[in-house]
């Protein structure tokens, strides 16, 4: 079962446009910012390919909740992941960062509200894969289970568990 689900996130990232090449390939401008200290602006880098629709609806997500997204598009996202610290299949199709934290995938805004306000030691928040019914990722009235992870280069724990239908 793991293993369709690594296929599978490979796949649907494939099709947002993921490039999978190593950091020497990678140009260093595109490069996230720096960690800096905590402010109270609710302003997110977005890094995301120019052909993903679904990051495109996650944006308009965090604007509707408050957030000021500067939106960064680039075809290879690689070296954007392993600046955030992304650990293997954790992984989704866009990369945001927020006062110092990473937001991989599809988090809701509630998500990164409670983050920022309880500030928890970690790298960021994950939601693997691409859940149907997730932020960005609305299929109609269809909502599968899924868990937003906290990470750091020790691995990840449940941050908050959202159910389906």
């Amino acid at each position: 079962m793991k293993k369709i689900l690594v296929v599978l996130t490979t796949l649907l990232m494939t099709a947002c446009g993921e490039e999978v090449t190593t950091p020497a390939e990678t140009p260093s401008a595109n490069q996230p910012p720096a960690k800096v200290a905590a402010t109270t602006d609710k302003v997110l880098e977005v890094y995301k390919s120019p052909t993903c629709g679904c990051c495109g609806a996650w944006v308009e997500h965090m604007e509707a909740n408050g957030y000021t997204a500067n939106v960064h598009e680039q075809q290879n996202l690689q070296s954007i992941k392993e600046k955030a610290g992304i650990l293997p299949g954790t992984g989704s199709c866009h990369t945001a960062f927020i006062d110092g934290y990473a937001i991989e995938g599809h988090v809701p805004a509630s998500d990164v509200d409670r983050l920022l306000e309880e500030r928890p030691e970690g790298k960021g928040l994950t939601v693997p894969g691409m859940p149907a019914g997730s932020p960005g990722m609305e299929m109609g009235d269809r909502k599968d289970a899924y868990d937003v992870l906290l990470f750091d280069e020790n691995g990840t724990e449940v941050f908050s568990h959202h159910p389906g239908n």
